[in-house]
This record gives structure tokens, C-alpha cells and sequence, in this order.
């Protein structure tokens, strides 16, 4: 027997001849797993590490789909609900024509605002329960083209007479009443057998008084609304396209002017009764919307 082997074999018995086991190091384990080995243990250590967050998630997927079902149980509660107002409204034989004549004296940034405030008179007379006949005329140059662009749905626009020719050839001309502030003539009431024109126009007052001298030009009949005996304003007397279209939509609901005018009107106008007093309020009328939102759409045209 060699030296070598004498003393491997003495390494594994102690003093008293008893045999001593070996014990790996730590380290000696991994070393003695394969690669494949190596990953798979790695895997199944991340996988137990990784079971709380895993049922965190599951918890926050459940709750997502629950509040999912909840939101479109709202919806299709509200499209019912819409469905139901379509079929019960009552459409007017009131005309209601937005003049698009004036395209060439916008700028592009006011050509978009006038496109956002005819979004909203589409939109408030589809739901209206007396919804009017819709006209869009003039229709064409930097207006349509932004139309064209930024809502290509528009096309398909349902309860609207889109034309590309001036009122006047679309209507006759002693049926219609060009609806402007600077008329000395006030409305008293809605005659539903007229066409009633409001001026697509988004200017700053950059063209004070226009419409007004368009319908005097044309030698059409013209009026405004009887703003002043119900209510005090901050500013002009001059609103927005949609505003007009609202009011009109709201005087065919309520049959009364004051009623329509604070339904509609902004809080930015600071409007306030003539006497004084509140106005008479419809629990089913919606809220005014925001300055904000106003902003969004609005801005006064002539």
C-alpha cells in the first residue's frame, strides 16, 4: 500500500477508529446539478416567491371585470333610456339653419371652434324631445375640409339636410327669420312654420353687426331673442352658435323663455333673473356644464 493511500484511509477514521462522514459544503450541492437542473430549481424558488403577488393580481383582475360589468350595466342603461326618449320625441316643423357663408372671414383655429359648436347642436337635437329640422347650408371651403378631417363620421350623420348652396336657394324667402343681437325686432314666440337662421360665424366681435347686415342685404326677416326682459348678463348679449340652437331646443320643450334661457346659458356669462328672483328649474333639466366645458366648444359669434 502507498503513502497516498495510507493516508486517505486515515483520514476517515478519527482517534479513537470510529469512521467520520464527509459533508459537502454548501456550494457543493449546485455544483453537482446540471444546468437544466440549476434553472429549473431557480424557477420553482421565483414561483413561490411570486404566489402573494399572483393573488394580489388575481383579486385586482376580479374587481376590474366586476366594476366593468357594473359601468356597461350603466350604459346600457342609459341607451335604453335614450332609445326610449328617441321614440318618444315629438320632431317640430321648425326649421333651424346654420348660415356657413361666412368661412372665408374665420381663422382656422375659430373654423375648429364653429365645427366643435355644430358637433353640439347635432348631438342636443338628436336627444331633444322636440328636435328640429337641421340645416347646414354654405357648407364647403375651410369649415368642410376640417369636417372632413378631424370627424369623418360626419358623412353619416342622421336628421340633417347638409347643402352646399346658400339658404336662400333652399328656402323661400318669406319664410325665413334671420336670428341676430343687433335686430330691433324682438321674438316673441317661435313660429314653427318659419326657418329660423343663426350665423356660423366665431369672430371676437371682429365683425360686429354683421349678420344683422347680411339679413338687411338679403331683405330677409330678422329678430332676436327677448334676452333682456328675463335676464341680466355681464357680458353681450351675443351667443354662441350652439347656445342659440339650445335655447331654441329648449323653448320648444318648455314653451317659455325663461325657463330656456337659464337651461342653457353659461355660468362664464354671469346671467342673473331681471326681478331678482331664481328661475323656475325642472328637476329632469340637465346641469349647466362648466366654464371649462364651455370654453371647450364655445366662443361668442355675432
Amino acid at each position: 500500500m502507498s503513502g497516498d493511500t495510507q493516508k486517505e484511509l486515515s483520514a476517515t477514521f478519527d482517534s479513537n477508529g470510529v469512521s467520520e462522514e464527509k459533508h459537502d459544503s454548501p456550494g457543493s450541492e449546485s455544483e453537482t446539478l446540471s444546468k437544466r437542473q440549476r434553472k429549473r430549481l431557480a424557477k420553482a424558488q421565483q414561483w413561490e416567491e411570486q404566489r402573494e403577488l399572483r393573488k394580489r393580481k388575481r383579486k385586482e383582475k376580479k374587481q376590474k371585470k366586476r366594476e366593468e360589468r357594473l359601468t356597461q350595466g350603466d350604459e346600457g342603461a342609459e341607451l335604453t333610456s335614450r332609445k326610449r326618449l328617441c321614440r318618444e320625441a315629438e320632431p317640430s316643423s321648425l326649421r333651424l339653419v346654420v348660415d356657413c357663408s361666412f368661412d372665408s372671414l374665420m381663422a382656422v383655429k375659430d373654423v375648429r371652434k364653429l365645427h366643435k359648436q355644430i358637433q353640439r347642436c347635432y348631438a342636443e337635437n338628436r336627444r331633444a324631445s322636440h328636435p328640429v329640422q337641421f340645416y347646414l347650408t354654405s357648407l364647403g371651403g375651410q369649415l368642410k375640409q376640417n369636417m372632413d378631417d378631424r370627424d369623418q363620421g360626419w358623412v353619416n350623420w342622421k336628421d340633417i339636410h347638409v347643402k352646399p348652396e346658400h339658404f336662400q336657394e333652399v328656402m323661400r324667402k318669406e319664410e325665413l327669420v334671420y336670428l341676430t343681437s343687433d335686430s330691433p325686432n324682438m321674438l316673441k314666440e317661435l313660429d314653427e312654420s318659419k326657418a329660423y337662421v343663426i350665423g356660423g360665424l366665431v369672430d371676437h366681435n371682429h365683425h360686429k353687426g354683421i349678420t344683422f347686415e347680411r339679413a338687411q342685404e338679403l331683405g330677409i326677416n330678422h329678430a332676436q331673442f327677448p334676452l333682456g326682459d328675463f335676464v341680466k348678463m355681464n357680458s353681450r348679449k351675443v351667443l354662441a352658435v350652439n347656445h342659440v340652437f339650445e335655447i331654441v331646443l329648449a323653448y320648444l320643450e318648455k314653451r317659455d323663455w325663461r325657463e330656456a334661457f337659464f337651461t342653457v346659458l353659461p355660468q362664464r356669462k354671469g346671467a342673473v333673473p331681471v326681478e331678482g328672483e331664481e328661475p323656475d328649474t325642472d328637476e329632469d333639466t340637465p346641469p349647466k356644464r362648466t366654464d371649462q366645458e364651455e370654453q371647450d366648444v364655445s366662443s361668442d359669434g355675432d
